[in-house]
């Protein structure tokens, strides 16, 4: 009865302004308004990663809970894993609206949102609040107006160090003019040695090892993946995620596709794919990657897996296919092991990274 409920809830919410549709979503999940999927849980879908056990390698990206307002409800619909942010040390209100826009056709969204939320000390809280257990990434950025972004992401690590499970650290998004440099290698290697900096020393004061995963974006030049790689392994972060929303317009046409901002959504797919494919050859396949752009349907959820990612996260696929996406993600990955007869989704991680890395990016 939930899911037929939530299927026709989709129609309506495609009906309204795409802020409003949000906002209407997260406070039906907060309210308890949706569909729960814990028992199809698959025990080959389980996996030990960075020491913490993953029910399932899927999670929603950062984005659709920028707050921290809908924690629970991500894992109770089924999710191995949330992640909250991106979230900023002061609140900020981002970019002027509109700034978010449908291509329903192709199922894409093209967002210029420039990282709005309600800071650090508002996530916290919620966090601080929460009961039940599960894995929760924090996602940490830089405010627009900051003089010293790296200290921002510095903040952040020790802000919600005794909440979180693991931090995603955002350098990826294209719509904080200048964020994007931070990809450089001398302000990479500035940003990322200061963030481990900040863990060493709480980690010296007897606090627990989180993990930190770098966001890299897909329009990085194919020439500079492999510098950035190095540089990331250099620095032993854990895990890279590959890769945010796309500046490019593959596929899509018409005035809509003129909007500034970036591209999520299944023209992701291919680009993002590959440059998963090119990081886990770059990598050696020795650190965990999560994989994400153009998730709409198991099999491509699927090939995330085959081309290197360790864990896959999505969000736009939920706006045009609802929670029922979640399950059928999870119940295709489990077909998937069955069929390969491997004793765990580790056994598919890799196996065609190979081949996504000699795609052309720009395919």
């Amino acid at each position: 009865m939930m899911e037929t409920l939530f299927g026709a809830g989709q129609s309506l919410l495609l009906a309204l302004p795409p802020e409003v549709a949000h906002e209407t979503t997260l406070r039906a999940l907060e309210m308890g308004c949706y569909p729960r999927h814990v028992a199809h849980v698959h025990p080959k879908l389980e996996q030990t990663v960075w020491g913490m056990k993953f029910p399932n390698p899927l999670g929603i990206a950062a984005g659709f809970d920028k707050d921290a307002r809908v924690v629970d409800a991500v894992l109770a619909m089924g999710c191995g894993f949330a992640e909250v942010g991106t979230v900023t040390p002061k609140p900020q209100s981002g970019n002027p609206t509109p700034r978010l826009f449908r291509l329903p056709r192709e199922g894409a969204v093209i967002n210029r949102l420039g990282f709005n939320n309600g800071g650090h000390d508002a996530a916290l809280k919620r966090l601080q609040q929460r009961r039940d257990g599960g894995i929760v990434g924090v996602n940490i950025g830089a405010n627009k107006d900051t003089k010293d972004r790296a200290e921002d992401y510095v903040a952040g690590i020790e802000k919600f160090y005794d909440v979180a499970s693991y931090f995603t650290v955002n350098i990826s998004s294209p719509n904080t003019p200048g964020l994007r440099e931070l990809q450089a290698p001398a302000a990479l290697d500035d940003l990322v040695g200061r963030v481990m900096d900040m863990r060493a020393k709480l980690i010296a004061q007897g606090k627990p090892r989180r993990p930190v995963i770098v966001k890299i974006a897909p329009d990085i030049a194919e020439e500079d993946i492999a510098g950035i790689c190095d540089q990331l392994v250099r620095h032993h972060v854990d895990g890279i995620a590959v890769s945010n929303t796309t500046l490019a317009r593959p596929g899509i046409s018409g005035a809509i596709a003129r909007q500034g901002g970036g591209l999520s959504g299944r023209p992701l797919f291919d680009r993002s794919t590959a440059m998963l494919g090119r990081v886990y050859v770059a990598t050696e396949g020795k650190i965990p990657l999560i994989g994400i752009g153009g998730i709409d349907s198991g099999e491509r959820a699927l090939t995330k897996i085959r081309a290197g990612a360790t864990l896959i996260q999505l969000y736009t696929g939920l706006i045009f296919n609802g929670p029922g996406l979640i399950k059928s993600i999870t119940q295709r990955l489990a077909r998937a092991c069955e069929a390969a007869q491997v004793s765990s989704i580790q056994g598919l991680v890799g196996i065609e990274a190979e081949t996504w890395a000699n795609r052309p990016l720009d395919a």
